[in-house]
Order: structure tokens, then sequence, then C-alpha cells
């Protein structure tokens, strides 16, 4: 895989160069004398910070609404009918997040420890992102800091954080960049001064480098020496500049991850390797159809009398089983004899959940007017996804009769300890909730489900208890990325697109996590405050990066029946899909090539530019095979943009490939991504997450979907689910992170999902020459698998591991 990073050296060093930025205590250093004329990013600004009082270094950052960026209005790019600026492109979901996070930024705070390293107990949520490390890189950066000693923990669940402690969104660096600099400077700047009380020289005189101050003589303190002398005895304020970006030797620079060694070597800490005292093995019986209930149990004394079980409780969500290993859960939960009550989709398959979809749909406004214009109208069906990340679902609950305590990777802490302390009838303050690092996300951990789940298992049992999902759980009871359509019509005269509307119907998407704390998770729940929630959401994400003319995007949402979340994104990928499809059809219809009229019609420079690079580099309209294909499509999200080219292989030989246990179909050959978030942090970091995300478009593109019948779906495990394999994924694949446009980063995590669908269905359709609507477009039966029965709920162990590995 080539990777390319135009425009930056790859530096690897993350001492910094000691060159001074300022003294910290708010007097500018040489080179900090004045911004440069007509700045206008944050880097240059003043900013106030706070030394809290502490036995050693202890400071925090105090923000107001300057630390956003005011939007620039972009040219106005040459076409027929220009559109307006959508919701999105004034105020989108990724600056609410950071608006509402603005008024807690000062109780995020950096201490410096006596071994010289500091400490950040980051309020957010590592799970496999990276964000512990482009944090650590910040923290490294303003400080002047060896970046190995920067110690990134995941803070508690902390109600007085409020919006602050929510991962979603892709805003956990775009929100928390400012507030960790501020932060590091103060503390950088204490060091100074206590360091030139020590030396009796001028703090102007002294510069950093290392982790250590040093003089024009050549002495040197470490911050170690200096932490207690720089502690306060009480809370003050501190004016600070920050560090030039065009002395960054950290940030920007690509960086191997800092928690890398234990992950692959298996010292990495998840919920389930943490040892409670007598927390013990745990799992749960589950209903054969989704959201089903208890009626009776037939045999509960033989299978408390089972080996190793110790107990066996009915709860709301099944029957669960507490044993002394997770084999002897396994065997218990298959040896239940439950007799099951309804659930909430009874019945319900792919065609009724279509059909109710159907009956849900808003109205198109633009009529076709066949004299005047000509019209593009399509429709788009997207199957159930699974929102089944590598970690199954998990917690750790002790409930007491007055306090209890839950370990679990959380998205949302707040939200799970607030609710949970409701539950129990329990204050906050007597309900801890750690957040433990997690094994994948795509946005499932933003529910509680597994926390919520083992508190009533612990109460009901009245001990701790560890609870593990089976992977069969995630894929049939976990959450879901619902069912939706697309309808869509254009209309074109004379070369140029008129009007573009979209009617977007989806499955409820629950919101119940709402934005972080209590309030808003239930304001999300209410019968009409969840619509309006739903409809917030769609028009704070959704952008149309195409002057389209008279532009119009709509949400409408039916059927709460179903266990849904977001999923690497909310609406986009699905959205953009469908627009990037029409806009192929619009340029063959008017006979422009679909690149040319996506650069003529792009509103934003940096989507063109992105735009530009993977036709350059991946030799758009190249002569091809007849069979496979080109597609292109561009994204914007959260003050990011990404274009993508990939090249599919519809050939039958290719279609045709026999895989043991597996789903082939058409091959991506080529993928070749342009990304510009403004300031990517961490260059190696961004790379990861676009393949992450070309691997998630490619799956839900042409194999991942759950068939939905009878009230359940089929799939039961990854075997089945068909993601995106090894031998499955493009053997070319370039990543280019384009020069940085901004002194900010933008949000990066969710990006290239929606990017990567809109440009393999883009290929997928110019291959074959037919447009697809069904998404995947293996979804039609029959199935390539063999579905696992409903009862019992998982499946024996397998015995066969060898002999089905690929």
């Amino acid at each position: 895989m080539a990777r390319r990073h135009p425009g930056r050296d790859d530096h690897t060093s993350g001492t910094g160069d000691g060159s001074p930025h300022g003294t910290g205590d708010g007097t500018p250093g040489p080179a900090e004398a004045a911004p440069p004329a007509g700045g206008t990013g944050i880097a240059r600004r003043r900013f106030l910070g706070y030394v809290l009082a502490a036995p050693t270094l202890t400071v925090a950052a105090q923000l107001g609404a300057e630390a956003l960026v005011p939007r620039q209005a972009e040219a106005a790019v040459p076409a027929l009918v220009p559109s307006l600026p959508g919701p999105a492109e004034l105020l989108d979901l990724n600056e609410l997040l950071t608006l509402a996070a603005l008024p807690t930024g000062n109780l995020i705070t950096i201490r410096i420890d006596a071994d010289g390293t500091a400490h950040f107990a980051l309020p957010r949520a590592e799970v496999g992102q990276g964000v512990t490390t482009s944090s650590a890189m910040i923290v490294a950066e303003e400080l002047d800091l060896p970046l190995d000693r920067v110690k990134v923990t995941l803070a508690d669940a902390r109600p007085e954080l409020l919006f602050n402690q929510l991962t979603g969104g892709s805003n956990t660096t775009y929100s928390t960049y400012t507030p960790i600099r501020v932060a590091a400077a103060v503390a950088r700047g204490r060091l100074l001064h206590a360091a030139s009380l020590v030396l009796g020289q001028a703090v102007t005189t002294l510069t950093t480098k290392a982790g250590a101050v040093v003089s024009p003589a050549g002495a040197v303190l470490g911050y170690g020496e200096l932490a207690a002398k720089a502690a306060a005895l009480t809370d003050t304020a501190v004016e600070v500049t920050l560090k030039d970006p065009a002395r960054f030797r950290v940030v920007g620079t690509g960086q191997r991850r800092v928690d890398a060694l234990e992950a692959v070597t298996g010292r990495k800490k998840f919920a389930m390797d943490l040892q409670v005292p007598d927390a013990l093995p745990t799992m749960v019986c589950r209903p054969p159809t989704i959201n089903g209930t208890v009626r009776s149990v037939a045999n509960l004394a033989a299978v408390r009398a089972m080996p190793g079980v110790t107990d066996v409780a009915t709860v709301s969500t099944g029957v669960a089983v507490r044993a002394r290993t997770f084999g002897q859960c396994v065997d218990a939960v298959r040896a239940l004899v439950v007799t099951w009550g309804p659930g909430t989709a009874e019945g319900a398959s792919d065609a009724t959940v279509l059909e109710k979809l159907r009956r849900a749909e808003l109205p198109l406004v633009v009529p076709a007017l066949p004299l005047l214009t000509k019209a593009v109208d399509a429709r788009f069906t997207f199957h159930f996804a699974s929102n089944a990340a590598l970690e199954t679902n998990c917690a750790i609950a002790d409930v007491r009769q007055d306090s209890a305590e839950i370990w679990a990777s959380l998205k949302a802490p707040i939200v799970a300890q607030e609710q949970i302390a409701l539950k129990l009838g329990l204050p906050p303050s007597a309900v801890r909730v750690h957040v433990t690092e997690g094994g994948g996300s795509f946005g499932r951990k933003l529910f509680a489900d597994a926390a919520h789940e083992a508190v009533e298992i612990s109460r009901a049992m009245g001990k701790p208890v560890k609870l593990m999902w089976h992977r069969t759980d995630d894929f049939r009871q976990g959450r879901t990325h619902p069912m939706s359509t697309s309808r869509v019509r254009a209309t074109y005269a004379l070369g140029e697109v008129l009007t573009y509307e979209q009617r977007h119907t989806s499955v409820a998407t629950d919101f119940g996590h709402g934005i972080g704390e209590v309030l808003t998770a239930e304001a999300a729940r209410l019968p009409v405050a969840d619509a309006t929630f739903s409809e917030t959401m769609f028009q704070l994400t959704q952008i149309s990066p195409y002057h389209l003319g008279v532009t119009t995007q709509l949400l409408a949402e039916t059927d709460k029946g179903f266990n849904t979340g977001s999923m690497r994104n909310i609406y986009s990928p699905n959205v953009r899909c469908a627009q990037e499809l029409v806009m192929d059809e619009l340029a063959r219809r008017m006979g422009q090539d679909g690149y040319a009229l996506r650069r003529r019609l792009t509103k934003d420079a940096r989507a063109r530019a992105v735009l530009d690079k993977v036709a350059e580099v991946g030799e758009w309209g190249r002569t091809m095979r007849a069979g496979t294909a080109q597609g292109i499509a561009v994204h914007t999200e959260y003050h990011s943009a990404v274009a993508i080219l990939a090249e599919i292989d519809c050939r039958p030989e290719t279609v045709g490939r026999q895989v043991p246990n597996a789903c082939t179909g058409p091959r991506v050959t080529k993928v070749v991504c342009a990304v510009d978030v403004g300031l990517a942090v961490n260059p190696r970091g961004l790379e990861a997450q676009m393949m992450g995300g070309i691997a998630d478009g490619i799956a839900i593109t042409l194999t991942s979907g759950l068939h939905l019948r009878d009230g359940h779906f089929l799939e039961g495990s990854w075997d089945q689910y068909f993601y995106t394999r090894q031998w499955n994924t493009p053997p070319e694949l370039e990543i280019i992170v384009m020069p940085p446009t901004g002194d900010k980063p933008g949000g990066a995590g969710e990006l290239a999902v929606a990017g990567a669908m809109a440009a393999v269905a883009c290929a997928y359709g110019r291959a074959t020459g037919t447009m697809p609507t069904v998404f995947p477009v293996n979804h039609a039966e029959p199935l390539g698998f063999t579905p696992l029965p409903t009862v019992p709920p998982v499946p024996a162990s397998p015995t066969d591991g060898r002999d089905r590995a690929i």
C-alpha cells in the first residue's frame, strides 16, 4: 500500500526543538511578539487558563466561544442555479457538540508528576480509533515533552462535565484540541516560571526541550524537579499564547500508537480482562425474536445444579446464568427450557419493513415537467446492517444495597451513570462508572446496554457479575444500523441541474444517549421529541457537496420495534451513496463526464482539491476491460473532505470465485483516497481511519447486510455476515493525506465510509451498465449460509476452527 503526505516531512521526534514560544506567564517570548498579519486561526490567540491548587503542578483550560473558527464563505461556483447553504453548512453536529462542551472545558486537567511525566485523564472513550495517541501528541507538542512521557488514561463518569464526556460525531479531537493545548501551555509556563526562580534568571531567557528547562549557560532542570515548585496553593488564572504551528514537531507527524505494544502483546486491558473480586462469568439466554420476553422457565432447578453454575435469574432481557467459566455459562444457556413471549418485531421481515418505509415516505414537491425539463427519478433500499464490533457487549457490575460500581467501555458514561442511579434509586454519587478501553464500537458503545443489563443481573443475584454477550447475541439482539430508503428526483435542462430532492425514510434511529447527559437522553425518547431529535440530527449532519439548484433533503422515520443506533455514521453513507449514483446518471444523460460534472458543481475548494487529487492519482478515465470500471465520489462533513476513486471487477470469473464459507461477488481492485481534515494531528492514525472506513464502505455496498425473517435476524456471526475479508480488500490502496488547510483538526472517524460506499456503488453501476438500487448488492436470496437455530439462542462452541480458517 502506498501512502502520501504532500507538503510535510514525516518527523518522528517527539521532543520539540527547544525554541522559545512564550514564557507561559502572559509575556510573549522572543519568537512570539505578535501574530502574523492577517492571521485568523486560533493558534496565535491568547487564552486564559488556570493553575489549580494541588501538591504537584495541575492545570486546566478556560475557553469561550472564540474557540470556534468562523466559517468563511466560498466564492460562487458557476452554475445555472447555485444551491443555498444547508443547515449543516451553517452549524453542524460537530460544532454543536463543541459548543456544548465549552462551558466545562476548564474541568479538563493535566497533571505533571514528580517523575516528569504528564498525566491526562481523557473524558472520551478509546475504542480503537486512536484518540489516546492523538491527545498524547497534543500534550507532548505544547509541553515540549517526549511522547512516551505523556500518560493518557480514560476518565470515569464525571457528571459535572455535562456534554463534555460524549464520544461521537467524530468530535473528540476537534473539541478537545484547543483545551488540551491551553492546559499544556499553562503547565509549560509555570514550569518556566519555577525554573526562573530556582536559577535566578529571567523567564524570557529560558527554553524548554525534551521535558526539561534549559538556561543559556546550559543548566538543565527536569520537569519532575520543578513539578512541586510550580504547584499553586490556590486556583490562579494565567494567560497564555499557544505555540506557533510552524514550530510543531509532534503534531502533524506520523506517530505509532501509544498503546500498540500492549495491544499486540495482549496486555491491553478491556472490560473482560479486569479482575474484580467475586465477579464471575455471566451470560444471558435470550429470546428467539427481537426483544421477546420470558413467560416461564421449565428447568431452573436442573440448570442451577449444572457444573460450575452459581446463580440463575430471570431478568428483563432473558434468563441470566452466572458460573465459574464462560464455557459453563454457554452450556447452561443452551440447556435452559424457556417459554417466550412476543417481542417488538413479531412476524417482521425485510418485505414488511420495506412496506412500512414506503408508506412513511414524504412526498416529492417538484413535479416532472417533460416539456420543459427532464428528470432522474430513483429509489434506493438499504438493508439493516449489524453494529457488532469485534469486542462483543460486556460489562462488570457490583451492585450493593447503597452503592453500585460498573466497568464498561462507554461513549456516554454520564448518561449510563445517571440512568443506572435512577433505576437503583440511588444518588448519582453512589454509582461509580469506570470507562474501560473498548475493542471497537462504530457507535454501538454510545449505548450502555451491557452495563444496564449487568446492573440488573447483579441486583437480582446480589453478587458481582462479569457479563459477556455471545457473538450471536450481538447479531440478533444487538444494535443495528436501521433499514432505510432514499427517494430522489433531480431535474435538469440544457446541461444544468435545476432541482434536487431527496426523501430519506428510515426505521427509527435510537438517540437515547442524547448528547451526553440524562436530560437530552430522556428527551430523545419522548414520543414527540424523538422525531424532532432525529430530524435535527439529520439536518446537522447532511451536506450536499454540490450546487444542484434548489435542494431539499428531508428525513422521515417509522417503526420503533428495533434496537438501532448510529454505525460509524448516522445517515451519511446511504444518503451520499444515493446522491452520487444520481450524479452519475445525470452525467450519463447530459453527455458529460462524471468527474467533470462533479468538479464543476462542487461547492467547496477543499472538496474540489481532494476530488482532483484522486482523479489524477487514480488516472480517472483510463481504458479498462469490459466488466470493470471506475467510480468516483466526494464527501464533506465535520470540517473535513474526502474523495475516493474505486475500481471494481464484475467479470463472471471474478464474481463466480469460490471461497469456502464465504460470499464473493465483485472485487474492488483499487482504491485511491485523498483526505483533508484541516490539520491532521497524526497522519498515520488518519490513514488507519481511512482504511477502516473504506473497508466498511466496501462491505455495506457489496456483501454485509442483515436478513430479517419472522421477527429475527438470520445472521448469527461474522462468518455469515460477510464483512470485507482480507482476500476481498483492494490489492491497490493509496491514502493521500493533503497538506494542512487550517490550524485545527476536523472530524475523521466516520469520514471515509460514505465516500467509499458511494464510489464503490458508482463503479459497480458503470461496470454492469445498471444503477444498483438495493444494498448490499448481494442481499437477494438464496442465502450464502445456513442460519443458526434461534433455540437454543447460542450455538455450541465450534471444534472445527482450523478447518474454517481462511
